[in-house]
């Protein structure tokens, strides 16, 4: 069915009110002038965007030897800043390949850690396998200077840009690549909005109460920024549970948006913080490095030291509802509450909650959350 012409008036009118505040524009600059404002601080490549880095050597040096071959390369995409200086929000694998072949690249987070000075030595060139084993050094200036002037169209979103439309950019950009977890991509995308709440996410991370809690994640896992996506988990359940659906990972996207929206001050951080800390402090208190196991399949009277999902959202929000009951240097109480979460984590039922399938749905949740509720009521009577 056609819409009628004052339908279509009306969507071209709602598209072109969008594009007005949408200012972009076209650069074609040299890997060497990215380099250069790479060093200078003109070109931002954030923290938890660079940890997306995940280029093998092979695909850094074949993109190198695209780059010597003259072939076309990709449009790279930055904002523009209110001072000028240009965020990256797409493009790292192919800018990063060329500052690891120029030594100007820090990544500790790969499996092989580069760190500035150190440059790429060219492997798996499947063209001009002559290149295998040289460095930008053994070039020669014929190609050096080839390199330096390779150019690569850069679209640049201008500061007078919507943020939204910054934001939804990035998005659509990066969610497609498989080297991007859920959080990674909101840790990026979000900060186009407001920084503000992820700076906060990462900082409740690192609280030594929280890291030893979760100490069973892999380091996969935190590379993942999992242990970041985990803190956001607590306090979107907690502060927003019934706009829990059908999808956590959208409702968590959902969650930080609302909460990172410039101008919102209805996030109260001191008292987030206050009762996160506490929350985890009373779960360490009581199960310590069991925090969020599970009953021991084989051995059941044994807890496994392996992270549940479940049971983390159980005890972190179901503690919510008698939090200010509950104080953490009350060495009988702490004793009491240790022996309860115990019994729960080896309830028949509480363990159909929480293991199969088909468990991440909100009417689950919510019984799971009552579940442990209920067991900690018992306690306080």
């Amino acid at each position: 069915m056609e819409l009628r012409d004052d339908g279509i008036v009306s969507l071209i009118n709602a598209l072109e009110s969008k594009s007005k505040n949408v200012h972009t524009q076209s650069l074609d600059l040299s890997f060497n002038e990215l380099l250069d404002m790479k060093k200078s601080g003109e070109l931002d490549i954030t923290p938890d965007f660079q940890r997306l880095f995940r280029w093998t050597e092979g695909a850094r040096s074949r993109f190198i030897e695209s780059l010597l071959l003259e072939m076309p390369v990709p449009p790279i995409y930055v904002v523009e800043e209110s001072d000028g200086k240009y965020m990256l929000i797409d493009g790292l694998q192919r800018i990063s390949s060329y500052l690891h072949l120029r030594g100007e690249l820090s990544a500790q987070h790969l499996d092989e850690p580069v760190a500035v000075g150190d440059k790429l030595v060219l492997t798996d060139c499947d063209i001009v396998h002559e290149l295998n084993g040289k460095t930008f050094d053994d070039l020669g200036t014929a190609l050096q200077i080839r390199l330096k002037r390779a150019f690569v169209r850069v679209e640049v979103v201008r500061k007078g840009s919507d943020p939204h439309f910054k934001y939804h950019m990035f998005k659509r950009l990066n969610t497609g690549g498989e080297i991007l977890s859920p959080q990674q991509i909101r840790n990026c995308t979000i900060r186009l909005l407001n920084p503000r709440f992820i700076e906060f996410n990462l900082e409740l991370s690192q609280e030594e109460v929280f890291k030893s809690c979760t100490e069973s994640l892999t380091y996969e896992q935190k590379l993942a920024a999992f242990d970041q996506e985990l803190v956001l988990r607590f306090i979107g359940l907690k502060n927003n549970r019934d706009g829990f659906k059908h999808d956590v990972g959208d409702f968590m996207t959902e969650y930080m948006e609302k909460v990172s929206e410039p101008g919102d001050t209805s996030f109260d951080y001191v008292q987030e913080k206050a009762v996160f800390l506490k929350t985890f402090t009373i779960l360490w208190r009581t199960l310590g490095e069991y925090a969020f196991a599970y009953e021991n399949k084989k051995k059941k009277t044994d807890l496994t030291k392996a992270f549940g999902i479940y049971h983390y959202e159980s005890f972190t929000v179901g503690l919510q509802r008698q939090l200010n009951l509950i104080d953490p240097e009350d060495e009988t109480l702490i004793g009491r509450l240790s022996t309860a979460f115990k019994e729960v984590k080896h309830n028949e039922e509480f363990i159909g909650m929480t293991t199969g399938g088909g468990k991440n749905s909100r009417g689950l949740l919510r019984d799971r959350v009552k579940f442990v509720e209920d067991k900690i009521e018992t306690v306080l009577i």
